[in-house]
């Protein structure tokens, strides 16, 4: 039996998923609807480009339909689950030798805002963040994507990169330093003031 789309909104994640390996095809929509912007944006700030992203987005959710079956419910969130798959595709393609292209390459992305000025500085600041990101070692990239753009929390950044919630403290700590080392230099320029 399937569900209208507008009775799943409230669903949790894992009772959808279950849904859908018990045949329920809109229990799939509501869910490759939730979770698929999640994963991309993940995909992409571990990777810093789209297409790769992309890819790395659909491999995860092909692994969470077929998991699905399986799937006990209350061992582990799927985000959880999801986002340790990302992780693991995007450093898999990172050790593989796949480097994210310049970003001059990439196009500039649209956006809906109305001063070209604001436009040209967040689109700086984006980038700028993107290169930093990618300067840091991948466990400390990670962490720091987790913790500071996902907005996850320490422990469930714990279980998706299999490491105590103290080292995740540890590596975002690294991280931010990191950055902020990477992006000082650049605070005029990026329209930061003291």
């Amino acid at each position: 039996m399937t569900m209208p789309l507008d009775d799943l909104n409230d669903v949790a994640d894992e009772a959808l998923l279950v849904l859908f390996a018990n045949g329920d095809r809109a229990a799939a929509r509501t869910l490759t609807l939730r979770l698929s912007p999640r994963v991309l944006a993940h995909a992409y700030r571990l990777l810093g480009n789209r297409t790769e992203a992309e890819d790395v987005a659909q491999e995860a959710l092909l692994r969470l339909w077929r998991v699905a079956p399986d799937w006990r419910q209350g061992e582990a969130k799927v985000t959880t689950w999801l986002y340790r798959v990302v992780a693991n595709l995007c450093t898999d393609r990172l050790r593989r030798g796949w480097r994210t292209r310049p970003l001059e390459a990439a196009g500039d992305p649209q956006d809906s805002r109305s001063s070209a000025a604001e436009d040209m500085q967040e689109r700086a600041r984006a980038d700028a963040l993107q290169v930093a990101l990618r300067e840091l070692p991948e466990r400390q990239r990670q962490a720091v994507v987790l913790r500071h753009i996902e907005e996850l929390g320490n422990p469930e950044i714990a279980g998706i990169m299999g490491i105590s919630v103290e080292a995740v403290e540890s590596l975002t700590a690294r991280g931010k330093r990191a950055l902020g080392d990477v992006l000082r230099g650049r605070k005029d320029e990026l329209g930061y003031s003291e």
